[in-house]
């Protein structure tokens, strides 16, 4: 894939980034010169990538601990002494009907999405303030807009990241930073997870017919993240094939 925009000199953290969409847009801001922070509570799935991408910074945070983002933020300021682009991406999955559902089942969804996304944000604001400038890029869902069976808690949470982006788009464009979103439709473990008959049902509402490859949503990040879209801020693009047509 060519990589058109330019990362050089900027610092760019990216949560969930040892697997799926995640891995491809760490590959991607790499490949674009930045200088990368990949954040993820897998270690050996980190250690992974720094094989590949020996520069980068790994963090071993858990985006739903508040101390450990700031930590993880803190730290990579100290290292490189800004911090330019932060991709919520970090998810996880607690599938079942709502009346299965365990308060930790709950919690832990959207404690890794939605507080998650929040704890990054609210880490990184005080540097990109001071710089001026700023990407914030969401990971949200089209189950978020439209539901799914099974998935109330990770509908919720991804409902919210849609507030959560439009809001702090607002709060926080006078600063130069804006803050947006996607909503992608990639082949990552998760969609690995569905059974295979309701998978086939996913597809075939699908008008490209598939679901994307993860690296499928990386161009559609690094525009976003990029200085060239310093006029788009609130926006949640769809990256999924004609699904929310």
């Amino acid at each position: 894939m060519s990589i058109t925009f330019d990362f050089t000199g900027r610092t760019v953290v990216v949560t969930g980034g040892a697997r799926g969409i995640g891995r491809a847009l760490s590959d991607c801001f790499a490949a674009a010169g930045a200088t990368l922070a990949v954040a993820d509570v897998d270690a050996e799935a980190l250690a992974e990538v720094t094989v590949d991408h020996p520069d980068a910074i790994p963090l071993e945070i858990d985006v739903s601990d508040a101390a450990s983002v700031a930590a993880g933020i803190d730290d990579v300021v100290a290292r490189t002494g800004r911090l330019d682009v932060v991709v919520n991406n970090a998810g996880i999955l607690r599938d079942r009907v709502v009346w299965k559902l365990t308060d930790d089942d709950w919690q832990a969804v959207l404690g890794v999405h939605l507080t998650g996304t929040f704890n990054m944000t609210r880490a990184a604001i005080p540097t990109m303030r001071e710089q001026q400038y700023g990407r914030i890029v969401n990971v949200t869902s089209y189950t978020g807009l439209h539901g799914n069976v099974g998935q109330a808690n990770y509908a919720a949470a991804k409902a919210g990241i849609i507030g959560f982006t439009r809001t702090t788009a607002k709060e926080l464009a006078r600063f130069g930073i804006t803050v947006n979103a996607i909503s992608p439709n990639a082949e990552t473990d998760m969609v690995a997870s569905i059974p295979a008959d309701k998978r086939a049902e996913l597809e075939a509402q699908i008008p490209i017919g598939r679901f994307s490859s993860p690296a499928e949503a990386a161009p559609a990040v690094a525009f976003l993240a990029s200085a060239e879209a310093g006029y788009v801020t609130g926006v949640v693009l769809p990256v999924d094939g004609g699904l929310s047509i």
